[in-house]
């Protein structure tokens, strides 16, 4: 494994030095993987989908099981035991992630979600290979696709970690996809299919359990996140709009600046974070002139705009004024 991450990284040094400077910003030029991403899901799609799924071979209306040992019947059965066996090679995850001391990673929903899929899928095999159930295993097989791609993008080394972006999406795609599951195995119940009824609600209700387990794993793992960034801090202070640099309301940036009326009024004298010269807004007299200052707070400077009472462009105005009052003419 390292011998193939030390020959990717070299050949990721290579491109970069060679490549024209002009385009690597553009999109999709940066790296081959997005590039080689649309190629092989346009081939996935080409080979896989239009071959027999958007051909009229696969009714997703109803499609009962061919019990028969016709050609494309028996590769669709061969495909039904594969994707059997792909879900022991899932739990290889699992392995890296114990081996890698990664214990955070193994949660419940992904211990129950590999645990039971094996069991589950055993009884399709069994029982009923391909069918009505086949649209579910190549859904879920197409998620697993996009999921291991991020995984690969993951272990390649931090170089890559701008790449992964669409962590979130990857929870989101999952439950889209049993949304789907649900829609398609349950619309068996309200028409005549000839496609056994049991295997319907085994399908249905295990997409079910899935989408619930996944949904509370989104919410704790970033809709809280998201809340927490977002919401207002605790203790009552707000978050500071881009003014305040530190709590308690203290502006690093807007405090006032001393003058003659500020500096000789005594600790006493300042009520509300305002001196002598200025009591609830009037200033000796010149009444209903600074209402603006209410209790030393200006209702246009919120949000960081006044630190603890200080209104600071009036304050300074209304001492100044102050001052020239009393010079004697």
């Amino acid at each position: 494994m390292a011998l193939i991450m030390k020959y990717i990284d070299s050949i990721s040094r290579y491109m970069d030095s060679h490549s024209d400077s002009r385009t690597k910003g553009w999109p999709m030029m940066s790296s081959p993987f997005p590039t080689l991403a649309v190629c092989l899901t346009y081939v996935y799609l080409v080979k896989i989908g239009i071959s027999g799924w958007l051909t009229g071979h696969y009714s997703f209306r109803c499609q009962p099981v061919d019990y028969s040992n016709n050609p494309r019947t028996l590769r669709m059965v061969h495909a039904c035991w594969w994707y059997y066996f792909s879900k022991f090679t899932e739990f290889m995850d699992t392995i890296f992630f114990v081996l890698r001391k990664k214990s955070s990673q193994v949660t419940t929903l992904h211990v129950i979600h590999h645990g039971c899929m094996p069991m589950s899928v055993w009884f399709g095999v069994k029982f009923t290979p391909g069918g009505h159930s086949t649209f579910f295993g190549l859904l879920n097989t197409f998620v697993h696709i996009v999921m291991y791609t991020y995984y690969m993008f993951s272990a390649m080394g931090p170089q890559y970690q701008k790449y992964l972006w669409w962590k979130k999406y990857l929870t989101t795609l999952q439950m889209v996809q049993f949304i789907l599951i649900m829609v398609h195995a349950f619309q068996l119940l309200f028409i005549d299919c000839n496609y056994p009824k049991a295997f319907v609600w085994w399908i249905g209700m295990h997409a079910v359990m899935f989408f619930f387990l996944f949904n509370e794993f989104y919410k704790a793992a970033y809709r809280s996140r998201m809340m927490k960034k977002n919401g207002a801090l605790a203790n009552g202070h707000a978050k500071p709009n881009g003014y305040c640099k530190s709590i308690n309301a203290h502006d690093d940036l807007a405090m006032p600046q001393t003058t003659e009326a500020t500096a000789t009024a005594t600790p006493a004298s300042k009520a509300n974070g305002s001196s002598t010269p200025l009591s609830n807004g009037h200033a000796n007299g010149v009444e209903n002139v600074y209402k603006q200052v209410a209790n030393g707070s200006a209702h246009k400077g919120a949000n960081g705009g006044l630190s603890n009472g200080y209104a600071t462009k009036l304050l300074d105005d209304a001492s100044h004024e102050l001052k020239q009052r009393k010079t004697p003419k």
